[in-house]
């Protein structure tokens, strides 16, 4: 079964921010209308609109108030996808050529940067400090895990600790905030709303451990990037992590990039290849496992709701996801 079939009778209601998307990314400027048009058209599971819209459904849902928070939630997130390609140099996303390799470093940043100003300008309809405060907050703390995750680059010596707070900025925070904007947006109460974010957090993070996992483990056509391609860029997740407490593996790892600019296509097969040797992927598997557990457990409170029941659909899909 695929993600989207879990929240299937949300159709109607993405299709409207979808357009609302389309909306908001109009720029006057042609340049900056079609970069940001072909970034929107690329596609994308809009995660995050979706969980606004199913923590929304816990409290007075009005999809009028509660898609300005999906599409200011879903532009931050573009926004950080044009910033980290130009950052990795990365040619392609979802198999299609980035906004980076089509108009270069210098269109692709003020990209960012349109699209980013689209979603806060988006936002300021709605006039609630808390969902200002929070977004302002979660936005700082991506800012700083962009700029972590450049200072760790080709860094080998590090722990799960580093890694879980870079995840936790690059990835959990924002889903947490969808869940916990999504609740405010609709009148949900403190409790609930923090347990959502708490839901999020930990679904967030399982999201990405399982992301790290099949940069490993899936194919180039399915990632639309080489396999292995956040090594490549010298990114330190969670299977490198875990591979590395193999001392043959570390050593093979120091060897294969004992200069990045020049590496081995052989070499770096022949590692990834070692990778899989290990109990990598396995243990990291079983961290996401914690992690979802955490998120069931997050919406234990709640009574049976058909928001609640898809919140926990999505959580074991992710659990199963192999792709």
């Amino acid at each position: 079964m695929k993600l989207a079939k879990t929240y299937g009778y949300l159709k109607k209601d993405l299709d409207i921010i979808e357009d609302a998307l389309n909306e908001a990314i109009q720029a006057r400027h042609p340049v900056l209308r079609k970069a940001s048009t072909q970034l929107l058209q690329a596609g994308g599971k809009r995660i995050r609109p979706v969980f606004v819209l199913l923590s929304g459904r816990f409290g007075h849902y009005d999809i009028n108030r509660i898609k300005t928070v999906a599409v200011s939630l879903e532009l931050i997130h573009m926004a950080t996808l044009v910033h980290d390609d130009v950052i990795d140099e990365a040619e392609l996303r979802r198999g299609k050529p980035t906004i980076k390799q089509l108009y270069g470093n210098r269109v692709a940043m003020y990209t960012g940067d349109y699209i980013l100003a689209r979603a806060l300008e988006h936002i300021t309809t709605i006039k609630e400090p808390g969902i200002h405060h929070l977004l302002s907050e979660s936005l700082v703390e991506v800012v700083i895990g962009e700029i972590e995750q450049i200072k760790d680059k080709y860094i080998w010596e590090q722990n799960l600790r580093d890694y879980l707070r870079r995840i936790k900025r690059k990835t959990a925070l924002l889903i947490a905030t969808s869940c916990k904007l999504g609740a405010i947006a609709t009148g949900v109460t403190e409790k609930e709303a923090n347990m959502l974010y708490r839901y999020g957090y930990y679904i967030g993070m399982s999201y990405q451990i399982i992301d790290d996992i099949l940069d490993f483990t899936s194919s180039a056509k399915v990632l639309g990037k080489p396999v292995g391609n956040d090594l490549l860029q010298g990114n330190v997740t969670l299977p490198v992590l875990i591979a590395m407490r193999d001392i043959g593996f570390k050593n093979e790892l120091k060897k294969t990039f004992s200069n990045p600019e020049t590496i081995d296509t052989d070499h770096f097969n022949h590692l990834l290849d070692l990778l899989n040797t290990t109990n990598a992927i396995e243990t990291a598997y079983k961290l996401s496992n914690q992690y979802l557990d955490k998120a069931l457990q997050a919406l234990d409170s709640f009574p049976n709701h058909k928001a609640k029941l898809t919140l926990v659909n999505i959580a074991k899909y992710i659990g199963k996801r192999r792709s």
